[in-house]
C-alpha cells in the first residue's frame, strides 16, 4: 500500500476556516511574513502555514478573509481535488511556486484536521515512529560575506553543522576560513531561481573553488552550463537538488541519477505528490533530506515531524527557528533533535 493510500480516504469535515498572520523582523531590510491556515470542524482544528515569499500576497489574502468554498464533508483526497480547482490567489502570483506553497498550507491543515477528527497521529497511520532528527542550520554569510555570525553560533553549539548559500563574493580567504571551521555539510548554489532576491547565476570559478575545497559536502542546485557541467560531472554523486523538485517526474528528469534529493514539502503542493516522492525514493534507494521555507509557525513543526518519520538521519534543513535569528543565543536544542508528535494530527507536539 502506498503512503498516500493510507491517508486518502480519511474522513474530513470542514465547517469554517480562519487566517492568522505571522511575521518576524529578520533584519532592517527584511521582514518574513507567513499565514497560518486554521481549518475547523467537529470541535477540532487543523493547521498549516502558507510560506509564500511575498508579504503583499499575505496581506491581500488576509484582507479577503475566509472566502474559499471549503465547507463540507470530504475525504482527504476529495478535498485535495477540490482545492486543485480553486483560485487561491486573486491574480497570478509573481512566482509560480507560490501556487504550491499556498496549496500546501491548506493540504497540510486538512491532513492535520482529518487525523485529529479520526483520533490518530500521522505516524500511526503511516506505520512509522518518529526518531531523533539530524539537522543543519542554513543561510547565507551576508554581503559582504563574513563568518562572524556563524562563529557566534559555533561558540555556543560547537557541533552545529551548516548548509550554506554560496555567492560569487566568496573568495579564497573566506573559503579557507570555512574549511578550517569544519562545519559545512552542504553548499547551496541556488542556481535555479529567477526573479528572486537569491538569484545566483552560474559562476564556474566559484563552482570549482567549492568543489575542490569541500570534497565531502553535498552540492545543491547548481546551474548547469557547459563550463559548470564539466566541473561537476566527476562529482555527480555529490550533486543534489531542491528548487527543481516538485514531483516524482522531476526526480526522474534530473541530469544525473541522484544519491539524495531535498524533499521540501511545500514545493510539492499536495500530500499526494509529497508522499509519492517518499515512496519513489524508498523504492529506488534514493536518499532524502527535508527542507524548510523559513516557517514561523506550525509549518516548522510539520517539516520536523516529516523528517523524524521518513528521513531522520540525513542533513535535514529543519533547524529550530532560533538558528535563523540574527544574534546567537543559548538554550536552543542541539542535533539530533528529539521530535514528539501529538497523539492526534499532523504536528510535532514538542522538540527537545
Amino acid at each position: 500500500m502506498s503512503l498516500y493510500d493510507r491517508v486518502r480516504e480519511l474522513p474530513l469535515l470542514v465547517e469554517s476556516y480562519a487566517l492568522d498572520p505571522l511575521e518576524l523582523a529578520v533584519r532592517p531590510d527584511f521582514t518574513r511574513r507567513t499565514t497560518v491556515v486554521r481549518l475547523q470542524g467537529s470541535g477540532e482544528e487543523g493547521v498549516g502555514e502558507d510560506v509564500t515569499y511575498d508579504g503583499d500576497e499575505h496581506e491581500r489574502q488576509q484582507a479577503r478573509g475566509p472566502v474559499l468554498p471549503l465547507a463540507g464533508g470530504w475525504t482527504l483526497d476529495s478535498f485535495s481535488r477540490h482545492l486543485a480547482t480553486l483560485q487561491l490567489f486573486e491574480d497570478a502570483p509573481a512566482q509560480h511556486a507560490y501556487l504550491d506553497y499556498r496549496r500546501w498550507a491548506f493540504e497540510s491543515a486538512a491532513l492535520d484536521l482529518a487525523l485529529r477528527q479520526g483520533g490518530r497521529s500521522l505516524g500511526h497511520v503511516v506505520g512509522q515512529e518518529p526518531r531523533p532528527v539530524t539537522f543543519v542550520a542554513s543561510g547565507g554569510l551576508g554581503e559582504p560575506p563574513t563568518t562572524e555570525r556563524l562563529r557566534a553560533f559555533l561558540d555556543l553549539y560547537p557541533g552545529l553543522r551548516y548548509k550554506l548559500d554560496a555567492r560569487p563574493a566568496w573568495g579564497d580567504d573566506l573559503v579557507s576560513e570555512l574549511v578550517e571551521l569544519g562545519c559545512v555539510d552542504s553548499i547551496d548554489f541556488k542556481g535555479h531561481y529567477s526573479g528572486t532576491v537569491v538569484d545566483n547565476p552560474p559562476d564556474a570559478p566559484l563552482y570549482r573553488r567549492i568543489v575542490d575545497a569541500f570534497p565531502d559536502a553535498w552540492l545543491e542546485d547548481p546551474a548547469l552550463t557547459a563550463e559548470t557541467r564539466e566541473i561537476l560531472e566527476p562529482h555527480a554523486e555529490r550533486v543534489t537538488w531542491d528548487a527543481p523538485i516538485h514531483s516524482v517526474a522531476d526526480i526522474e528528469a534530473l541530469p544525473w541519477p541522484p544519491r539524495t534529493v531535498n524533499v521540501k514539502p511545500s514545493r510539492f503542493g499536495s500530500v499526494e505528490r509529497l508522499f509519492a516522492a517518499y515512496d519513489h525514493c524508498a523504492e529506488r534507494g534514493i536518499g532524502a533530506y527535508g527542507g524548510g521555507q523559513f516557517e514561523l509557525g506550525p509549518g516548522r513543526g510539520q517539516i520536523q515531524l516529516l523528517a523524524a518519520l521518513f528521513h531522520p538521519d540525513t542533513p535535514n534543513d529543519v533547524a529550530p527557528g532560533g538558528f535563523n535569528e540574527t544574534t546567537a543565543r543559548s538554550g536552543l536544542p542541539s542535533s539530533p533533535l528529539g521530535v514528539m508528535q501529538r497523539p492526534t494530527g499532523f504536528l510535532a507536539a514538542q522538540v527537545v
